[in-house]
């Protein structure tokens, strides 16, 4: 019998500039898409900024929910979707983020695919992704293929809309139920490093 897992996808809503002209052209309710290994969103990882408050400066990155963007944009709305993938497919997806994570001075943020995307054309240079070509992208790296289509031509909505996915939350991203035990998570190692901190200045 095959083990069953899960991954998330979050999507969301930010309110950004960048964002909101997004939104006048696709009219989706959210345009940005994350890939998530847990359901507390400590593991998050996506393309967009590198820096919250520099937009040009962008690539792959492992999103904090409490730092970076979010951090900047408190009223940010969110869609948290599951999929339900073999045990073995998550390991796979992981070892995947891993060589991301090794390699992410290679990658750069696909712009011109992401504007070529508004007119439907395939634009995926080497090593260049958008948010949600990414996330189609690693997915298909694990042989979860769920379009039919180039990752380059998915959009953040084609997540929301597709049947293998199940929501399971929508609302504001910092009312995720999820998010309290992580966290306080969060705060304990904080307070246990300025503990340790004292304690060694002593």
């Amino acid at each position: 019998m095959i083990q069953q897992d899960n991954i998330y996808v979050l999507l969301t809503d930010t309110g950004t500039m960048f964002t909101r002209m997004i939104k006048r052209y696709t009219s989706a309710p959210y345009n940005h898409a994350s890939l998530a290994l847990d359901k507390g969103l400590r593991e998050v990882y996506s393309f967009g900024r590198k820096c919250a408050t520099n937009p040009w400066s962008a690539g792959f990155v492992e999103e904090d929910i409490y730092e970076g963007v979010y951090r900047y944009f408190p009223e940010t709305r969110c869609v948290v979707l599951r999929l339900n993938v073999s045990a073995q497919q998550r390991i796979e997806l992981k070892r995947l983020i891993q060589y991301f994570k090794r390699n992410k001075e290679a990658y750069k943020y696909n712009l011109i695919g992401l504007l070529f995307l508004t007119m439907k054309i395939n634009f995926a240079p080497k090593n260049a992704y958008f948010c949600s070509q990414f996330v189609a992208e690693a997915l298909k790296g694990v042989e979860l293929d769920l379009w039919n289509r180039p990752s380059a031509l998915i959009t953040p909505n084609d997540f929301l809309i597709h049947p293998a996915f199940e929501t399971v939350y929508e609302g504001m991203l910092y009312d995720y139920p999820q998010l309290g035990s992580a966290m306080e998570e969060k705060e304990y190692k904080i307070e246990c490093e300025d503990f340790r901190g004292q304690a060694i200045s002593y």
